[in-house]
């Protein structure tokens, strides 16, 4: 069974005072070389992934039995509603897998990633993550597995929701091969959709960032030649 560790090389320091002037950090290695290629390993070998797709304030998902009995119209047609919500509206797609919340519901579980977000919302990395964010209040973060495979996108929003506590995001990314134009990119709208700051995924890198600040995540393209898999979550009071 996995112990998971942080890789201490980094200074909380120095990288509080980048956060406290750009509002984003992006640090690597995050985890000890073990943690992060297990957590790789879980997340390729999984089949419980359920499609998660929104149709306005609706949540549409889909476990891959579903998928795998639409007929070629009807993934015409879901397509083309997912991409004409894109045109205008918030819209996404992608895969998850989600991690309950409640501490004693992760305890009790034998899931690694429910032993992964209770190590993290805890002792050593939770004093990381408070002190690089300069909020002490943090208590625990949330947490869900992602994968977003070609075609897969996020659009524009900043995760500022009334009562949940959100001092600041977080994306784990667990790829080891990303190409620039493959897409998958984090990007932070800078107050306007012609300014922006985008972050190539990458493997073993934890990009954290102020909320609320406006982000999306660009479609992986066709060319793709893996599915863009990280751990996300907001650190909350």
């Amino acid at each position: 069974m996995t112990t998971f560790a942080l890789n201490l090389r980094h200074d909380p320091d120095e990288l509080a005072e980048e956060f406290a002037r750009t509002g984003v950090l992006s640090i690597a290695p995050i985890l000890d070389e073990a943690s992060a290629a297990e957590l790789h390993n879980l997340l390729r070998a999984r089949n419980d992934w359920v499609q998660v797709i929104n149709s306005g304030e609706k949540l549409v998902e889909l476990d891959r039995a579903t998928r795998s009995n639409l007929t070629e119209r009807q993934r015409e047609e879901l397509d083309k509603a997912v991409y004409a919500g894109a045109r205008y509206d918030f819209q996404y797609r992608y895969e998850t897998i989600r991690v309950p919340d409640n501490d004693d519901e992760r305890r009790k579980s034998s899931d690694m990633l429910a032993k992964f977000a209770r190590w993290w919302s805890s002792g050593e990395p939770r004093e990381f993550l408070r002190t690089v964010t300069r909020c002490p209040h943090i208590q625990f973060a949330d947490a869900q597995a992602t994968a977003y495979s070609p075609g897969d996108f996020l659009t524009g929003h900043d995760d500022d929701v009334a009562g949940k506590g959100r001092e600041a995001a977080y994306v784990l990314g667990l790829t080891p091969k990303w190409r620039l134009e493959w897409g998958g990119l984090l990007a932070f709208h800078l107050g306007n959709e012609d300014a922006s700051r985008a972050l190539v995924p990458g493997f073993n890198r934890l990009n954290i960032f102020r909320v609320p600040q406006r982000h999306s995540v660009t479609e992986v393209t066709r060319s793709a030649a893996n599915r863009r898999y990280s751990i996300t979550g907001w650190l909350r009071r």
